[in-house]
């Protein structure tokens, strides 16, 4: 329950006692799954109506409760907020007296962001509460969604006025932090953070180089450069990240890594940092995790049917090694988690050991590695077998003593799920032979490997179908025979794609069983080809045919799949 106290206004309804601790763990699953906010979890089941949750927070604030009046708002009243501040801290001015402004938030409760707003307004504020339903219709009536790349545009040239050169050799801390917690710093990297967020980027990299400083995201596993900000700008907005990830932004020459939990235009957003020292200064990278974005069900995969069905049944079994497999960013830790959301029910105790704890599921115990402190995969595993675990993840068989201690838990009765870099199937049985793993015991405890990668979506706006080329077919091993009168499709490009073609990502899987005849190829310690030619003859549809198959049902384009299989 600790995640669902840490959400302010589920803790202070707790408090007064209004909700019990069965109907507190209702809402917070219901708001993991959905999305919604918490507020709108609790109305929608009916448990306490809006008028006194509403009380509620504005006795907790030591306010009041508004009626938003949308006449009362005149220019004069909306122009006290910028509207890029308006739309990033998701709140509307109420009402105007004076040198101060009544405001009212979707999320009152968080004082970062009233703080933050602060900064970038010119006036007292007077935080109030109003119905949340009628804060987002003025929201989307005054202060209108823009391209966040307007705002952005906006910003540099704000910022590319005041070029006050920031002095590297200084590295003390006092002259580059200065600008730390100037408005116009925290303003430039939440609207980063938030044309990111709104164009579905996975990850945010800020890299300095000797003659620009470069901010690029990645979307749908491509990336693209944003306008470059003024070079004087990289290291007060690298320590204002650093500050907010709870880094130390005096320590310039190790890498860092931290997290940072943001609410970003309502939505609550985990980014993990990574800081790597350079010549021309640190590189960061920020990993965005959008819990709304992200739908850990198993449905919600696109697995193919009969690899669908098989992994439910895999994953109810007793004990044995389930591992999927696949290179760096193609969503396999996402699949594990889907699995583990399956199983998680009150009677199975499940444990996971990380590096590093991607998303907090409810009713996981999630451990992280912690190299430095000396709490390594292997520590951490050996003390797993003592807390009388049913279902265990280990977050990457990446040694011997890792896959021993995994091969021995599923011996000793445990259910185990991993994962491993190979580029197929069938690959994951010689690495774990290749590691110094006896192939008897792999052959006696591994059930499936699951391999997959990540491919983008022909943008269905957009959608065009072509005749491929035979150069096209001939890459794909097909003849003009084998296609028949199927159509192939590619995105023309349009607004809602960005013009690259593409809008959001699927997987393509290949699933080994291991049956009895490859359980006697492994014991033979039979190279991948002969494994996989096997799997073949038994029915395994490879990740090329399931990448086929996405081509033929107008999902992915033929460069996707070339590019990934």
């Amino acid at each position: 329950m600790s995640e669902a106290v840490s959400d302010p206004l589920l803790a202070l309804v707790r408090e007064r006692g209004m909700l019990d601790d069965l109907q507190m763990e209702e809402i917070m699953q219901e708001h993991l799954r959905s999305g919604k906010p918490v507020v709108q979890v609790i109305q929608d089941y009916g448990l306490i109506d809006g008028d006194s949750l509403l009380q509620i927070v504005a006795d907790q604030l030591g306010t009041m409760v508004v009626t938003i009046d949308e006449d009362a708002m005149t220019p004069e009243v909306i122009a006290t907020i910028p509207a890029t501040s308006a739309r990033m801290y998701q709140c509307v001015p109420v009402a105007l007296f004076g040198d101060s402004v009544q405001i009212a938030m979707l999320d009152p409760l968080n004082p970062a962001a009233v703080d933050e707003l602060s900064f970038n307004v010119k006036f007292q504020i007077q935080l109030v509460v109003a119905d949340p339903a009628s804060i987002q219709k003025a929201l989307d009536k005054f202060y209108p969604a823009q391209p966040v790349s307007s705002g952005y545009s906006d910003m540099l040239k704000e910022l590319g006025a005041d070029t006050t050169e920031v002095d590297d050799s200084k590295v003390g801390g006092i002259k580059i932090d200065d600008g730390v917690t100037d408005a116009p710093i925290v303003k430039f990297v939440n609207l980063v953070l938030m044309q990111a967020v709104q164009d579905r980027a996975s990850d945010i990299h800020f890299e300095p180089f000797e003659d620009e400083f470069k901010i690029r995201y990645r979307v749908d596993g491509a990336l693209y450069e944003m306008a470059p900000p003024p070079k004087h700008l990289a290291a007060p907005v690298t320590s204002r990240i650093k500050v907010m990830a709870n880094l130390n932004i005096s320590e310039r020459r190790l890498p860092q890594d931290g997290r940072i939990s943001v609410n970003i235009a309502g939505k609550q957003i985990d980014l993990r940092v990574s800081t790597l020292p350079t010549a021309f200064g640190e590189s960061v990278v920020l990993r965005v995790l959008d819990r709304s974005a992200v739908n850990l069900e198993l449905e919600s995969l696109g697995l193919p049917k009969a690899v669908f069905d098989f992994v439910g049944e895999t994953i109810n079994q007793p004990n044995g090694i389930f591992a999927v497999t696949g290179p760096t960013g193609s969503g396999k830790t996402t699949t594990l988690y889907s699995c583990l959301r399956r199983i998680n029910t009150i009677d199975t105790k499940l444990l996971t050991v990380e590096d590093p704890v991607e998303f907090d599921i409810e009713g996981i115990m999630q451990v992280q590695v912690n190299e430095g402190g000396g709490l390594t995969f292997m520590k951490a595993l050996r003390a797993f077998l003592r807390q009388d675990p049913d279902i265990i993840m280990i977050g990457e068989m990446r040694d011997l003593e890792t896959a021993q201690i995994g091969i021995q838990a599923s011996l000793t009765g445990h259910l185990v799920l991993s994962t491993l870099h190979t580029n197929d199937a069938a690959g994951a049985v010689t690495r774990l032979v290749d590691m110094g793993v006896e192939p008897f015991l792999i052959s006696s405890t591994l059930l499936a490997v699951l391999a997959q990668r990540l491919v983008r979506k022909v943008c269905k706006n957009c959608r065009t179908p072509f005749e491929p080329t035979e150069n096209q077919l001939s890459q794909l091993n097909l003849s003009p025979h084998d296609i028949g009168d199927r159509s192939f499709f590619y995105g023309r490009g349009c607004p809602v794609c960005n013009n690259t073609g593409y809008k959001g990502r699927k997987g393509i899987y290949e699933l080994l069983v291991v049956t009895d005849p490859v359980r006697n190829l492994i014991n033979e310690r039979a190279p991948t080809v002969v494994i996989r030619q096997k799997a073949i003859e038994m029915g395994m549809v490879t990740i090329r045919d399931d990448g086929l198959r996405n081509i033929y049902e107008g999902e992915s384009s033929v460069e996707e799949i070339l590019k990934y299989t």
